[in-house]
């Protein structure tokens, strides 16, 4: 290898403070070999980290699978090895790793024949009952195409030991910057703020001193690169000196290496004595300590700041609130921004809350120059920055005005414009949606895109994927517990309810659907469903499984599905506890969602009093409301004489709470019959969830357990009425 190449290649990125991208393609160990050569001619290997199954270089290794460990990281190099597999995750996670000045080496098959080169990740896409020969390549040739394509990417084909692009792009010197002043009004000492590098990040320092008084959120967004983490690092530092306990918390320790590093060379530069002990930082007036997150304490500190924040389950980042100032810092575009719970899920709820909250961006990069051609080649490659269409092209949409198209991936690939907006209206209307759903969008042989579009925009897109028509032999090895890729509602009601035959039925499952946030409540989700249906025909079901809320809940039932499922553990990324809803097409489709819907109605009552005892009760009205199945209670007299007591005269629950349950289910979900929302609640809470009465009181704000007790007895009169037999509604009239 010629390495003067890749030494002139270093020296550009290093002089103009830019990133460069070095693809090695051919035979794996010839691209190793040159990788080891470049990481040695230039940045050396203390500071180099490779992503591979493989520990083929003399420097850190991290495996694919725990490539999240660099998300708030930085290296002078990373080698990632896509010769096995190439995850759009893993590339996402790795990018912004890489320092300014740096290189980030790309080993790959011969790229002529990388698209057609099956591999890990194809692997993955092969659905039963698709093959992995029906997944195509063409996340891969898109890939390929943008390598060549854009700026700042040296290409060497291994096998010949050629270069075909040196990557070199002759940037203008560059000039150098004056760091910013601190501010007139600030409070935090003028030190931290000549720390900052850029205006933008002495901003958001500024934004951190709010902080200093509780009762008061800052959220931080930035691209990655941008000075966010090592901002919080600054703040941490002058809440320490001012004597606060200061608990960081970070997806992982390594995460957080860079707030506590800026810390430490602040507190330094502020003569203030500080010892580390366990990684934590203790000084004579306070301390910065770590927590993993789901050991976190929000109540135990002064100020919690939580870097990586959108890398983090949403339910973990509601029990947060609980400190008395909180910051979340949080990348906007990247592999952990793309994933977007924290806007989806969690701005609202923190805006709901009695924090005063503080808003800070940072644009100007920091890590790296501005003009840096690696952060346009990555967010094009993995659609990081794809955004929906702007407001003014879309704000006429009806649905009588829309088109319904297909958006097969050939078009979308031949249209950059259409998958910009049809995959960045999945990123901000979705907090799951991330770079491997692109891949799996132009590559799944099960997935479909279909949309709504007006005058050429999308404003409503979906992704469906087919799932079920397995044979009798995948369906044996389902049950018996093996995975089965790709057809996650026959998985669910075959491993989980133990229902051999579920994957029998063939359906088509909506991955996602999202309509454009300048035309919610127009009815075009809805419409769009609606046409989905009118195409696939022939399908035994359409299905969806998602993190429950009563909106979401409430929308499926009105296009006709009906609860089957809810998970008995919460979603990692939403803290919800996912349902699975069924519109059943076809006989076979109705067998199976009878079934199923009528089973959750007679399990239901037994799991909300154990694994579902937290659930939202407005969840769980929802739900059960959604239930397209009949539950008439089966109460023997003895039952309906205690209900009957309880309700107008001296009886109790707690003689048997039995038949105050099967009542409550029957009630919530029979469309015919409802109670107020706070009677339903109140069910909820007490009969199927078992909760203490003074608990339920407090939480429903009930002024005592008395009252509590006397509403909950009221809640079941018109149930007497509705449902009792006439000895139990003669056992009423007594009272």
């Amino acid at each position: 290898m010629d390495t003067a190449a890749v030494e002139a290649l270093h020296r550009e990125a290093v002089d103009a403070n830019e990133r460069r991208l070095l693809v090695c393609h051919g035979a794996r160990d010839a691209c190793y070999a040159a990788a080891e050569a470049t990481v040695e001619e230039t940045v050396g290997f203390e500071r180099a980290t490779l992503v591979s199954e493989r520990d083929a270089l003399p420097c850190e290794r991290v495996s694919p699978k725990r490539a999240g460990e660099l998300l708030g990281t930085t290296r002078d190099a990373v080698v990632l090895d896509c010769h096995d597999t190439t995850r759009p995750n893993a590339l996402g996670r790795v990018v912004g790793a890489v320092d300014g000045g740096g290189l980030l080496i790309l080993l790959a098959p011969p790229l002529d024949a990388w698209p057609e080169r099956a591999d890990g990740f194809d692997a993955a896409l092969a659905a039963p009952p698709c093959e992995e020969s029906d997944v195509t390549g063409r996340f891969r040739e898109r890939l390929v195409a943008l390598l060549y394509a854009h700026r700042g990417i040296a290409i060497y084909d291994a096998d010949t030991d050629t270069f075909e692009r040196d990557g070199l792009t002759n940037p203008a010197p560059r000039l150098p910057s004056e760091p910013p002043e601190p501010p007139d009004s600030g409070v935090f000492p003028d030190a931290a703020y000549r720390a900052c590098r850029t205006a933008g990040q002495a901003d958001a320092l500024a934004a951190f001193e709010a902080l200093r008084n509780p009762g008061h959120a800052l959220v931080l967004e930035a691209d990655r690169g941008r000075g966010k983490s090592a901002a919080a690092g600054l703040a941490a530092a002058c809440f320490a000196a001012e004597g606060k306990d200061v608990l960081v918390v970070a997806p992982t320790r390594r995460n957080a290496d860079e707030v506590f590093e800026r810390a430490g060379a602040l507190l330094d530069a502020l003569g203030v004595r500080a010892e580390t002990r366990g990684g934590n930082v203790d000084t004579e007036a306070g301390r910065i300590r770590f927590s993993k997150p789901p050991d976190a304490d929000p109540e135990s500190t002064d100020v919690l700041l939580v870097d990586e924040a959108a890398a983090l389950p949403v339910g973990l980042l509601s029990t947060y609130l609980d400190a008395p100032a909180v910051a979340f810092v949080t990348t906007v575009h990247g592999y952990e921004g793309a994933g977007r719970g924290f806007d989806v899920r969690f701005r609202d709820e923190l805006g709901g809350t009695d924090f005063e909250v503080v808003e800070a961006t940072i644009e100007e990069p920091i890590r790296y120059a501005a003009s840096d051609p690696v952060e346009p080649w990555a967010f094009r490659a993995l659609a990081l920055d794809a955004r929906p269409a702007v407001e003014p092209l879309v704000e006429g949409a009806t649905p009588a005005s829309c088109a319904y198209e297909s958006l097969p991936p050939e078009r979308l690939l031949d249209d950059e414009n259409l998958l910009r907006e049809a995959f960045g209206l999945l990123v901000y209307a979705h907090y799951r949606t991330e770079p491997n759903d692109l891949g799996r969008l132009l590559d799944a042989p099960n997935v479909r895109c279909r949309a709504l579009t007006h005058e050429g925009h999308v404003v409503a897109v979906c992704l469906l994927a087919r799932e079920g028509g397995l044979d009798a032999d995948t369906r044996a090895s389902m049950y018996e517990g093996a995975r089965v890729r790709g057809n996650m509602i026959p998985d669910v009601l075959t491993s989980q309810l133990r229902d051999e035959n579920a994957g029998e039925a063939a359906g088509w499952r909506v991955l996602r659907i999202a309509t454009h946030g300048a035309v919610r409540s127009r009815g075009l989700g809805s419409a769009l469903v609606e046409e989905i249906k009118a195409e696939f025909d022939g399908a035994d079901w359409f299905g969806v499984g998602f993190g429950a809320t009563p909106e979401l809940l409430r929308f499926w039932r009105r296009n006709g599905f009906s609860t089957v499922h809810l998970a008995t553990t919460r979603n990692e990324r939403s803290g919800e506890y996912s349902a699975v809803v069924l519109d059943p097409q076809t006989e076979r489709g109705e067998a199976l969602h009878d079934r199923h819907a009528r089973w959750f109605l007679r399990r239901v009552g037994g799991v909300l009093s154990d694994a579902l005892d937290d659930a939202d009760p407005d969840v769980v009205r929802s739900a059960l409301a959604a239930c397209d199945a009949e539950y008439p209670p089966t109460i023997d007299e003895d039952g309906w004489r205690v209900v009957a007591g309880a309700a107008a005269g001296p009886g109790l629950f707690s003689v048997d709470p039995e038949p105050f349950k099967e009542l409550a289910v029957g009630l919530l979900s029979d469309d015919s019959h409802a109670l107020p929302a706070r009677a339903e609640r109140l069910l909820v809470r007490k009969a199927l969830q078992s909760r203490p009465w003074d608990e339920v009181a407090d939480t429903m704000d009930f002024h005592s357990t008395g009252g509590c007790m006397r509403a909950f007895g009221a809640a079941y009169v018109p149930l007497v009425e509705v449902y009792g037999t006439p000895a139990a509604r003669e056992e009423a009239q007594r009272y």
